[in-house]
C-alpha cells in the first residue's frame, strides 16, 4: 500500500517556497530524528539546490541516541550541510541554532541574514520557531498541517526567519517511507489504515527492538511475526470482542499510539545504510515504471495511428 496525502494548501506552499528561495541565505530543514531520511522532503532538496542547509534533528529525545549520532555524522558529511540534534525541552540548544545558521554564511557577517525554516507536517517546526523568536508566534499541536501560510519573523542578532507550512510531496515513491511517516503522525490518520501501519511498525520492532516490546506490554516472549504480536498486545490491553477474539484494529491503534508517544522508549526506524539501500531500490522502481509508461504510450500511439490508417483506407474504398 502506498500512502499519499497532499492537501491543496501544500501545493500553494510549494509554489511560495520556490518563489522566495532565491532571496534566502540559509535553509533550516527540520527532520524527525526517528526517521531523518523519510522526513527529508526530496522536493525541498531539489528546490534548495546548493544553498547552505542546516538540518535539525527534532524530537531527538524520542530517537535512539546512538542512531542520532550516526545520522548527524552522515548528514554533516555532505558539502554545504550541517546537522544538529535538538529536543523541545532543551531550550538553550534550540536558541543556538540561529548562530549555527549564521556561521554557514560568513560573508554575510554584519548584514541581515535571511533564513527559511521548512519541514514536513508534525515534525516540531513550530515549537522551534517559538523558541527562536522568544515568544509564541506559531501554532503548535500534535497533528499535521497546523501552519497554513508563510510569515516572516525577526529572531534577533540580525537574523530573520521565514516560516512556511509543513510540506509533504505529491508522490512518496518509497513505500517504506510512506509507512514511517504515517507511523509517526506526519500523515493524517484519515489517510492511512492503522492495521497496515501497525504491521509495518511491528515487523521493524520485532527485528530491532524486541526487548522494548516485551517490557512495555509485559510479554514473556515476543512473537516472531506481526499478527501474533498484535494479538498478544490486544489480549494484554483488553481489546477483546465476540468469542474472546482480539480486535486487531483496536490493538493496532494502541500499538501505534505507544510508538508515537515514546511509550516504547527511544526508537529510530531507519539508518543511513537502510536509506542508501532504499534510495537505490526506489530509483530502480521509478525507472521501471517510467519504462512501462513509455511502452504503454508507444502502444497507445500505435493504436491511434492504426485506427487513423484504417479510417483513411475505409474512406478511399467508399470513394
Amino acid at each position: 500500500m502506498q500512502i499519499q496525502w497532499f492537501p491543496g494548501h501544500m501545493h500553494k506552499a510549494r509554489l511560495e517556497i520556490q518563489a522566495v528561495l532565491p532571496k534566502v541565505d540559509v535553509v533550516i530543514e527540520v527532520l524527525d530524528a526517528r526517521i531523518p531520511y523519510s522526513s527529508e522532503n526530496p522536493m525541498l532538496a531539489e528546490l534548495r539546490g546548493d544553498k547552505p542547509c542546516l538540518k535539525v534533528l527534532a524530537k531527538s529525545d524520542l530517537a535512539d541516541e546512538e542512531m542520532t549520532t550516526q545520522w548527524q555524522e552522515y548528514l554533516g558529511a555532505v558539502a554545504g550541510v550541517r546537522a544538529r540534534a535538538v529536543t523541545t525541552e532543551d531550550i538553550p540548544t534550540i536558541r543556538k541554532l540561529k548562530y549555527a545558521a549564521a556561521r554557514m554564511v560568513p560573508h554575510k557577517e554584519g548584514k541581515t541574514i535571511k533564513t527559511m525554516i521548512v519541514g514536513i507536517p508534525n515534525v516540531g517546526k513550530s515549537t522551534i520557531i517559538n523558541v527562536l523568536a522568544g515568544r509564541k508566534i506559531a501554532k503548535t499541536g500534535n497533528t499535521p498541517a497546523i501552519t497554513k501560510q508563510q510569515q516572516s519573523v525577526n529572531i534577533g542578532d540580525g537574523i530573520t526567519l521565514l516560516d512556511t507550512p509543513g510540506v509533504l510531496w505529491p508522490n512518496v515513491h518509497n513505500v517504506n517511507s510512506s509507512y514511517r511517516l504515517a507511523l509517526l503522525g506526519s500523515i493524517k490518520d484519515t489517510a492511512m489504515d492503522y492495521g497496515d501501519v501497525a504491521f509495518f511498525g511491528a515487523r521493524y520492532l520485532i527485528e530491532n527492538y524486541p526487548e522494548r516490546i516485551a517490557t512495555r506490554f509485559e510479554l514473556e516472549s515476543v512473537p516472531s511475526s506481526e499478527l501474533p504480536l498484535l494479538e498478544a498486545i490486544g489480549r494484554k490491553r483488553g481489546c477483546l470482542g465476540r468469542n474472546n477474539q482480539v480486535d486487531i484494529d483496536r490493538a493496532s491503534k494502541i500499538f501505534v499510539t505507544e510508538i508515537r508517544s515514546g511509550g516504547l522508549g527511544r526508537l529510530t526506524f531507519e539508518t543511513p545504510q537502510i536509506m542508501e539501500r532504499e534510495i537505490a531500490r526506489t530509483a530502480d522502481l521509478i525507472a521501471e515504471k517510467a519504462e512501462k509508461d513509455k511502452e504503454k504510450e508507444a502502444k497507445r500511439k500505435k493504436r491511434f495511428r492504426d485506427k487513423q490508417r484504417a479510417q483513411k483506407k475505409s474512406r478511399e474504398m467508399r470513394g
